[in-house]
């Protein structure tokens, strides 16, 4: 299993539910949303809060990632 494509796919996924402009719904796996949070895409994952926030790399670097990965 290739981690780096998961973690790709995933931060791409987070993006789909983007509110706030930085936050995104935490509904992944929690091994995937501290890889990212490892990689400094997102901010600590830990918390009550139902949602993760995405750091301005890892914003931009989800956006790259969804048009590279679902657009036509």
């Amino acid at each position: 299993m290739d981690k780096e494509k998961i973690d790709n796919a995933a931060l791409a996924l987070l993006s789909i539910t983007l509110h706030d402009e930085f936050r995104a719904w935490k509904q992944l796996d929690w091994d995937i949303l501290n890889r990212l949070y490892e990689k400094g895409f997102i901010l600590d994952p830990v918390g009550k809060s139902k949602s993760v926030v995405f750091t301005e790399a890892g914003l931009l670097r989800a956006k790259e990632l969804f048009d590279d990965l679902f657009s036509k």
